[in-house]
């Protein structure tokens, strides 16, 4: 696959879809395991939270050598609904950052990374902790095929053909992917070369 282009309205595709598919459950058990991570339902939606407000900050501030020293507390008492609500603020910080940002920007996330590389990633954790979610709820869901292949086309160039939201999980171990064993560790590319 070749460099992909994704961007800010990307961004708000994915949390949309991410809101649609995780609003209806706000009141199922949340406190159970997201599908194999070790955290729950909740912690893996903050979590989310958390790696969009850190991308926001990096394309903001455009650190060259290093993350910057904040993070974010959810707070323990916040429902799953406010959770969510979070996350939508903290893709809105992202997307905004990435939409003023001078596509020659380049922040630090293991190397020099642009903002096609800050978006898709992005859109990974949004679509990727939404499918741990559903699995841990047991809502039957898959990542949209569309922003699946844009993440694989950036941060996966090398991955194997086939359906993209499938690849997409085989790529990060989620997943299984006919003729090819299922990955136990793995990384993504989102620091440009050189």
């Amino acid at each position: 696959m070749g460099t992909g282009s994704v961007d800010s309205r990307d961004l708000e595709r994915a949390v949309s879809v991410m809101r649609g598919v995780l609003a209806p459950h706000v009141d199922a058990d949340w406190s159970v395991r997201a599908g194999p991570l070790e955290w729950d339902c909740r912690a893996t939606a903050a979590h989310v939270a958390h790696d969009l407000l850190a991308y926001a900050g990096l394309v903001a501030a455009r650190p060259a050598e290093a993350y910057l020293p904040f993070d974010l507390v959810v707070h323990a008492e916040a429902e799953p609904r406010a959770v969510l609500g979070v996350v939508g603020a903290c893709a809105g910080l992202l997307a905004t950052a990435l939409a003023a940002a001078d596509p020659r920007m380049r922040a630090w996330h293991w190397g020099r990374c642009d903002t096609t590389g800050f978006a898709a990633m992005g859109v990974a954790e949004i679509l990727l902790h939404t499918h741990d979610i559903t699995q841990g709820l047991g809502v039957p869901w898959l990542p949209p095929a569309r922003l699946s292949t844009a993440v694989l086309q950036r941060l996966f160039p090398d991955a194997p053909p086939g359906d993209p939201a499938r690849v997409l999980l085989w790529c990060t171990g989620r997943g299984e992917l006919e003729g090819r064993p299922r990955l136990t560790s793995w990384s993504w590319r989102a620091a440009l070369p050189g």
